[in-house]
């Protein structure tokens, strides 16, 4: 079945009390999906964690927004494949949310003649069928560290055709930072 469309999920900006307990018969929920996000790091981790990158774009989310796990991977896989073909391992690539947020659907007959078989049940809790972050606005959503003013109008380009797989408008803010020379 396919995924239903964002609108689905009237409340989706409170968090619902999904309890997950240790012991089954206390739980809501009684499995959690996996999450598609394979990957949260990607790159030259070790020249990150020594400050080589003196460029580092952070993109935020210029409103609250539910991302769910297929669109983050959608958006992670697409980065990650450009930024691996056009600068081989000279870059940094981190996720910075993860999808904590329990998706719930009450499933419902679809169909001609749906409507005499199914009404549906009031307050029906639902079944889980994906996971999502919650995002507010201002929270950075990804990190990318370049070395050159190229790479950089690299990733811009990248990041301005990745907002179409993206649920909510961002912007891409700048940080640059000066490259310690280390004498040998």
């Amino acid at each position: 079945m396919a995924l239903r469309k964002a609108s689905a999920y009237s409340k989706r900006y409170a968090r619902p009390y999904t309890r997950k307990s240790k012991v089954r018969q206390k739980s809501y929920i009684k499995a959690i999906p996996n999450s598609k996000v394979v990957k949260l790091r990607m790159g030259d981790l070790e020249g990150y964690a020594q400050g080589k990158f003196p460029i580092i774009l952070n993109v935020l989310s210029t409103d609250d927004c539910q991302f769910r796990d297929t669109s983050l991977e959608a958006v992670r896989q697409f980065l990650n494949g450009h930024l691996v073909t056009k600068m081989a391992k000279d870059f940094y690539f981190e996720v910075k949310i993860y999808p904590h947020h329990i998706l719930r659907e009450n499933k419902m007959l679809t169909g001609a003649g749906a409507d005499r078989m199914q009404t549906g049940m009031a307050l029906s809790f639902g079944k889980t069928v994906g996971r999502a972050a919650l995002v507010k606005k201002g929270q950075i959503i990804l990190v990318v560290g370049v070395k050159t003013p190229k790479q950089e109008a690299d990733v811009r380009i990248l990041l301005t055709s990745a907002k179409s797989r993206m649920p909510c408008s961002i912007s891409v803010q700048t940080e640059r930072k000066k490259i310690q020379v280390s004498s040998a």
